[in-house]
């Protein structure tokens, strides 16, 4: 394999956290790998809720914790929910300082939407909802102009070289074949900040990338990974044909936008208190519960917002006009669909993984903030600061041996190489959102295992693909595993909590692989 040595820091990913660390590590030389061109295919772009902070005068940050401790379903670790959100408004002024233009009242303040299981309206928004796509836009201005950060566009990393525990490289192909010879990069240090697992499912709001290829990468390496089985699945997507599925914000809810069903019953008010503004693992189960009873579920924008929708909402606006719904006037149809992965590679209070050498930030990162199911739009805070965490830790461990003006790498990939077989990955992602979605049992756990146990030993050629088979394996073994309901993780079959505290889970991907093949033998 043909290796590059560099003394830049090898980011992998291109989204929120990767960009935000980037300009975090100046001047410090980073190269960045981006699977897209800047902006494009992030998990980031496409958050339309915004970033959650105690901004309200009334409000507080120990407020802000409480509430993430209490929608994680007794899995959040406490220490960090307080780390987050207690500077979260810091992050918010840091934003504002480097061009995000987060929506304003006429005295100066900012907009704050109350969104599912928060006890303030304490999203900061941007245009409705363009919160992700514009803070993007802002941060990827002021990467272009730093000269410290290198990015490799229509790049994906695909293996870890580890020794003795420590990383000591990344492998990378070309993203846009997944054809071509894998290069080993030798750099200074390396963060993972490439997304979550989404797209491992068949009806998904992430972009076609997001897979848990990141999540793979690191298991197959030998990192430890936790909460694995912790997959959100947002309440409304529009449930319209599209893959990936358009999502409708939970800010519609959060403006007084109601669920009906095809028969315009109102059916949350039944299940929870909060009704629509419920916790999203309940409004999430509720929402598949109708649709497996053929109700047809629907998002009614109708009174609440009427046709201020299409200027307060733009991207869901254009999303309906695009499959000639009309919110003003129609309900808009929904189903659950994987949207965030709180489970991932595990990491401490200073970003680092298992594998020395390793930091993470971001979605492919389980910190212990989300616990059994995230607080809404804490997403986007959490790979703020652990980006900024990371970029810390990385400057104080690891000795700058830089030149003054580092010159750009020359990547040229060679043919060769093999790309993931597309039927294989459609198989893949329907085993999930069948066997391994909304609500879960044994025996279909098992047939999962089995069909990824199949699918990887038929297609073991593709690394992004092994990645991909990875933490899937990783999903469903600690889903089998875990014999009880908590948060997003609904067993049919174990259908309450158990008692005390909650406990997270830890496995290797060797433990996982071992059960996996333990499952497949005893079915033959």
């Amino acid at each position: 394999m043909k290796e590059i040595q560099t003394d830049r820091v090898v980011i992998v990913g291109a989204g929120l956290g990767a960009l935000y660390a980037a300009l975090k590590l100046a001047p410090r030389p980073v190269l960045m790998i981006s699977p897209e061109v800047l902006g494009e295919g992030a998990s980031s772009a496409w958050a339309q809720g915004g970033v959650a902070a105690a901004m309200d005068a009334k409000d507080d940050p120990k407020n802000h914790a409480a509430d993430t401790v209490k929608a994680g379903a007794g899995t959040v670790d406490p220490e960090v929910a307080d780390l987050v959100t207690r500077h979260a408004r810091d992050y918010i002024l840091d934003l504002t300082r480097m061009g995000a233009p987060f929506d304003r009242t006429d005295d100066g303040g900012y907009v704050l939407s109350r969104e599912a299981a928060h006890s303030f309206a304490r999203v900061v928004r941007v245009k409705g909802d363009q919160a992700g796509a514009e803070i993007m836009k802002a941060l990827i201005e002021q990467v272009r102009e730093t000269p410290s950060i290198q990015v490799l566009e229509g790049t994906m990393a695909v293996d870890l070289d580890v020794t003795d525990g420590t990383v000591t490289g990344i492998a990378i192909q070309d993203s846009d074949t997944n054809r071509s010879q894998p290069i080993m990069l030798r750099g200074a240090a390396y963060l993972l900040a490439g997304g979550g697992s989404g797209g491992l499912y068949a009806l998904t709001t992430n972009p076609p990338r997001i897979r848990g290829q990141v999540i793979g990468m690191a298991a197959r390496a030998g990192a430890m990974i936790t909460d694995a089985e912790f997959v959100q699945f947002h309440p409304t997507a529009m449930d319209v044909g599209e893959d990936p599925a358009p999502l409708a914000t939970e800010a519609l809810r959060g403006e007084g936008a109601i669920l009906i069903n095809k028969n315009g019953e109102r059916f949350m008010q039944a299940v929870h208190p909060d009704a629509e503004l419920a916790p999203r693992d309940v409004v999430a189960r509720a929402i598949f519960s109708q649709t497996q009873a053929g109700l047809r579920p629907m998002l009614d924008t109708r009174a609440a917002l009427g046709e201020d929708v299409k200027t307060q909402f733009p991207a869901v606006a254009e999303a309906c006009a695009r499959n000639g719904i009309d919110p003003a006037v129609d309900p808009i149809p929904v189903a659950a669909a994987a949207h965030y992965h709180m489970g991932g590679i595990a990491t401490d209070t200073h970003g680092r993984a298992s594998l020395t050498g390793l930091w993470v930030c971001g979605e492919a990162s389980s910190t212990g903030l989300h616990g059994a199911n995230r607080l809404a739009s804490n997403g986007l805070l959490e790979a703020l600061v652990y980006a900024r965490i990371c970029a810390e830790g990385i400057i104080l461990e690891v000795a700058d041996t830089s030149t003054a003006a580092p010159q750009p790498l020359d990547v040229t990939f060679d043919a060769g190489g093999n790309a993931p077989n597309p039927a294989a990955v459609m198989a893949l992602r329907e085993t999930m959102t069948t066997l391994v979605g909304v609500v879960r049992e044994e025996a279909g756990l098992k047939q999962a295992l089995r069909k990824i146990d199949a699918l990887e030993n038929t297609n073991a050629d593709s690394p992004s693909f092994m990645n991909m088979c990875a933490t899937a394996t990783l999903i469903a073994a600690c889903a089998l595993l875990r014999q009880e309901s908590r948060g997003a993780h609904e067993r049919s079959d174990y259908p309450e909590t158990l008692a005390g505290e909650g406990r997270r889970s830890e496995i290797l991907l060797t433990d996982a692989l071992a059960l996996r093949a333990q499952i497949a033998k005893d079915a033959a």
